[in-house]
């Protein structure tokens, strides 16, 4: 699930508000009390009262929430003749008379206008075009050609493994199997890794700045190179200097020395550039094009040297950072930004900082100690994962002989009763004995291999403690049980055993969400009394391109985080703090407690707002003590429907298996390919259907309760027993909207997703020509402490929606409105028609193109 909080600033730290915005500013007011008493009366109207004096304070006084000031923004940017406001302003200015005063007096800003398109290689400015529009036929025609090109690798996979597997197990003798098993690996590996290059190379040749309609012939050969690359073994070698050549051979210029750890892998390579000595951290965007106004946009993304380029980041296409610059996490910039070079920036988008985010230093890491390592890698794979592979195949069909018809054929076993059962029963034993050795090795083998660390030491990349790290990393972090545990009590414990410091940890029933990742958990701890949503990484290791260093990381006590920090070791955040979703935790300045932290860059908050306090009676000792227990019951009624679920689709997909082997005799590689398809369709079908019979018991609808309210509880079920893992195949097709509209989505026609997540889909409205960009997120709900809050959020026809952007619940969008990479949307605001919003928080934006600013 996805929870949040519920708060907005009274200040900001550098960005754009809407006193940027004005120009000729209060054209047509006349004084500060013309201002003062329109405001007043429009007020009165949003929070139903019958007059507000000039000193009441919006919060304190009036007891509005940032969701009523939010309409009030909105009734007030709809009057020509008042300037208008924004929660920053409203927040900055908390009284009548302190916010007309502001906004009257203030001098007028200078708009900046930034390139928004250029002609190739020219620099020259453009007019913006108009969207492009696709017609019905071409829809369904990029639908047809994907689906073709979706049947066609999946015969070459089902061709390459049996003709593979039938040459191993033809082997006579355990040396001979082994060594067949290491050659077919060497083979195989080699195809999947070169497939997607001479893919690339053939089809586009080389990536340049343009832009092409979506749904058309350019764009169906852009998805298959799109999706081949990213499918590609070679990704799974983030950080390695295998990545890094894999980028090289697509086309990217990326210098020596130059260490990459975001799985997003780049599309248009070609564009991309990155400088010698360069370090980019997880979970950052840099993939040189973007969706907007139904076209696919390409542009540039360089990188000088020595730049450093922080977690959860998002560089847009046409940006550009000088030598030894760096950028914060979560920060983003937009089209036409440049980092000088040596600065330090941060923020979304990005502004001058003068933190170092360079926290670790360099270590000897030369060119023989990266090529060893990418050979010890290789070798691993070849010489132990595939062999593993193929003896584990092996192992699962000697336990129903009548199924190994792959390598010797005869007769089918699918008429007798006792072929189903042993299938019931094989899967059954190694879902559930895969569970229990998972938890096992998680609870000892990680804190062996923990020894081998120091905190605080700095070591150099690919050596035997780089190994132990990544080694430690991986298993740790795994999605299923999280999910699993997860919105319930079961994961204070869970995140012990794996080595979390939660020693002093009250028992809330929601202590942490469902995605929790982290470097180390033997690095992190969290104090006394704290609620974690969704999304935490706590990056509890620096690294730069040569070496790294695992460091303790601890979130402070009474403390409630939202969705999606990248939470760093160096936080400056202490005791009693609420951290909005996305927002930029500080890593200088003095350690803030006892306030509310949002934004990127962050800037101080309240800490709680009068509403969310509605419900603190039920935190008492006694009220816990009540609630906790039915809470617990629910959520591990809950766990039992995950498992169950999980396990039954775990058995249809390894009876399909199984039968196709059982055909391979009289359908050949065919059966094999055919059941690769179907376990696509399975997957989609089964998951639509438990999402519909969870949404049927319990219809989805606006909520405010508390966490301790039986409605509550119910929503963590409809978070936790359906999956969204099966969408990723379908992004960038037009098969994903027929699967949203299926799950309850109130879906227009020909919308573009290339990778959104919808949090509760029967409360989300999306118009016609939509572009949904690669990680982002339409959120309808949020919570803060104990308080839960649900609310619809409408998207308009032809809108967009940037790479890493969070819309929240009870927005409205307004037809063909543009939202900036990586802005955060807040909760309740009403975006024009036609209007640019961007920024953390997000806000109108200043250029008349798209808002990206210097």
């Amino acid at each position: 699930m996805g929870k949040q909080i519920d708060t907005l600033p009274p200040d900001v730290a550098g960005g754009a508000s809407a006193e940027d915005t004005r120009g000729a500013r209060a054209a047509g007011v006349a004084t500060v009390a013309t201002v003062e008493r329109e405001f007043g009366a429009l007020l009165a109207e949003v929070t139903h009262v019958g007059s507000v004096a000039p000193g009441d304070h919006f919060f304190d006084d009036l007891g509005a929430d940032s969701m009523v000031m939010a309409h009030f923004c909105a009734r007030v940017r709809k009057s020509e003749h008042l300037p208008p406001v924004s929660m920053k302003d409203v927040y900055r200015h908390p009284t009548l008379a302190g916010l007309a005063a502001a906004l009257v007096d203030a001098a007028p800003a200078v708009p900046v206008r930034q390139p928004e398109d250029h002609d190739r290689g020219s620099g020259q400015q453009q007019e913006r075009p108009p969207a492009a529009s696709s017609g019905r036929a071409r829809y369904v025609l990029c639908g047809v050609l994907q689906l073709l090109a979706f049947l066609g690798y999946s015969y070459l996979i089902a061709l390459l493994t049996v003709r593979g597997y039938g040459w191993i197990d033809a082997g006579s003798g355990a040396a001979q199997v082994y060594l067949r098993a290491v050659v077919f690996g060497l083979v195989a590996f080699a195809a999947l890794c070169a497939l997607p290059v001479v893919a690339k190379w053939v089809l586009v040749g080389r990536w340049t700045p343009r832009r092409f309609t979506v749904w058309s012939l350019d764009y169906v050969r852009f998805w298959i190179v799109r999706t081949l690359i990213r499918s590609d073994p070679l990704v799974l070698f983030a950080g390695s200097p295998l990545y890094s050549l894999y980028l090289r051979a697509l086309g990217a210029r990326i210098g020596r020395g130059v260490t990459i750890f975001s799985r997003t892998v780049p599309v248009c390579t070609d564009l991309l550039t990155v400088g010698s000595g360069s370090v980019i951290r997880k979970d950052a965007f840099f993939t040189c094009y973007r969706a907007r106004d139904g076209r696919i946009q390409t542009g540039s993304v360089t990188l000088g040297a020595g730049v450093v380029v922080s977690e959860a980041t998002v560089l847009d296409i046409d940006t550009r950072m000088g030598d030894a610059a760096q950028l914060g996490h979560a920060s983003s910039l937009h089209r036409g930004q440049a980092v000088p070079a040596g600065e330090h920036w941060h923020g979304s988008p990005a502004q001058r900082a003068t933190a170092d985010f360079q926290a670790v230093a360099a270590a000897p890491c030369g060119s023989l100690r990266r090529a060893l390592h990418s050979v010890v890698q290789l070798l691993s794979v070849l010489l132990v994962y595939v062999p593993l592979t193929a003896g584990g195949i092996g192992i699962l069909l000697a336990q129903a002989p009548q199924l190994a018809s792959i390598a010797q054929p005869g007769p089918s076993a699918l008429g007798r009763g006792s072929f189903y059962g042993e299938a019931v029963a094989v899967s059954t034993v190694l879902f559930f004995g895969a569970l229990a050795v998972g938890l096992l090795a998680m609870a000892t083998v990680p804190r062996l291999l923990n020894r081998a660390l120091t905190a605080d030491r700095v070591y150099p990349l690919y050596g035997f403690h780089y190994g132990v790290h990544r080694a430690i990393a991986l298993m740790t972090n795994r999605r299923f049980l999280n999910r699993l545990f997860g919105d319930s009590s079961a994961i204070v414990h869970y995140l012990r055993r794996l080595g979390y410091d939660l020693s002093r940890v009250e028992q809330t029933g929601s202590n942490f969400g469902t995605e929790v990742r982290h470097e180390s958990p033997f690095m992190s701890a969290v104090g006394r009394g704290t609620m974690i949503a969704d999304g935490l990484s706590v990056n509890n290791a620096d690294f730069s391109s040569t070496s790294f260093r695992v460091h303790r990381t601890r979130v402070g006590s009474r403390s409630f985080l939202g969705n999606r920090i990248a939470y760093p070791t160096r936080s400056r955040a202490g005791d009693d703090c609420l951290l909005a979703t996305k927002v930029m935790v500080p890593v200088d300045g003095e350690v803030r407690e006892g306030v509310g932290l949002l934004g990127s860059p962050s800037f101080e908050i309240p800490r709680s707002v009068l509403r969310d306090s509605s419900f603190d009676r039920l935190k008492s000792a006694e009220e816990l003590r009540r609630r906790l227990p039915a809470k617990n019951r629910h959520n591990a009624a809950t766990m039992a429907w995950y498992l169950l679920v999980r396990w039954v689709y775990f058995v249809m997909v390894a009876l399909l298996f199984w039968v196709a082997a059982d055909l391979y005799g009289s359908f050949g590689v065919t059966a094999v390919a055919l059941a690769n398809v179907t376990a696509v369709v399975l997957s989609a079908a089964y998951f639509v259907l438990v999402e519909r019979v969870v949404t049927f018991l319990h219809p989805l609808s606006p909520l405010f309760c508390s966490i301790y309210d039986a409605r509550f509880w119910r929503r963590e079920r409809f978070w936790k027993v359906p999956s969204e893992t099966h969408l990723r195949v379908f992004n960038g097709t037009p098969y994903k909207n027929l699967i949203w509209r299926l799950q309850g989505v109130h879906l227009g026609k020909r919308v573009f997703d290339d990778g959104c997540y919808l949090t509760e889909r029967t409360l989300v409205t999306i118009g016609d020509d939509c572009m949904l960009n690669t990680g982002s997120v339409i959120q309808c709900h949020s919570q803060e402490d104990g308080t839960f809050k649900s609310e619809r959020s409408v998207v308009g026809s032809g809108c967009t929606v940037g790479v890493g952007a969070l819309v929240h619940y009870g927005v409205t969008v307004g037809d063909n409105a543009v939202i900036a990479p990586d802005s955060f949307l807040m909760k309740g605001e009403t975006v024009p028609p036609g209007a640019r919003w961007g920024g953390n928080p997000a806000h109108p934006l200043r250029s008349a193109e798209d808002g990206e600013t210097r």
